[in-house]
């Protein structure tokens, strides 16, 4: 089995900003490149799983997503790290109605354990919503890390096992 580092898109790789969809409005977090090189080398795979509501909502389409997650990709290998995969939610409650992968559901998670044989209590998650960490626990994953970016967190009640600043302290795990 093998182990994954799962990352959160919006808030975790790139700055929060509603409804990301252009290339020219994405901007990375500072030290995420080194965090996943570091996580790469010790033989983690690089996994992102985002909600993408906006596909949902109308504000843009599944190909505008793809475009920008293909550059995204080429990005990262640009600064040698590979992401093995992308898993995204593009639905809504509100406009698509329920399904299995929008986090807090463990969907994407689960299919990404299956497709790539992972240990989830061997992995590591990082998200920047408590959704994000409802999903991991509920998929079983060993440590489920929160980050600022902005939404309201709760320090007290959070089910996280840490709270960072972000994605750039994560290197305390080596």
């Amino acid at each position: 089995m093998r182990k994954a580092l799962f990352l959160d898109r919006d808030g975790v790789i790139n700055k929060e900003k509603n409804y990301l969809y252009k290339i020219e409005d994405f901007e990375f977090i500072d030290g995420l490149f080194e965090t996943c090189r570091t996580f790469q080398e010790k033989g983690y795979l690089i996994i992102v799983i985002t909600n993408q509501a906006g596909i949902a909502r109308g504000k843009y389409t599944e190909d505008d997503y793809q475009q920008l997650t293909r550059w995204m990709i080429e990005r990262f290998a640009d600064e040698g790290v590979t992401i093995n995969a992308v898993y995204h939610c593009p639905h809504h409650p509100d406009f698509s109605g329920e399904c299995s992968c929008r986090k807090p559901e463990p969907g994407m998670l689960e299919e990404a354990k299956a497709a790539f044989d992972i240990d989830m209590v061997s992995s590591v998650l990082v998200g920047d919503k408590e959704s994000d960490i409802e999903a991991g626990l509920q998929a079983g994953i060993g440590v489920n890390i929160l980050v600022k970016s902005g939404h309201k967190i709760d320090e007290e009640a959070t089910k996280a096992r840490y709270v960072l600043q972000s994605i750039k302290e994560l290197t305390f795990l080596e």
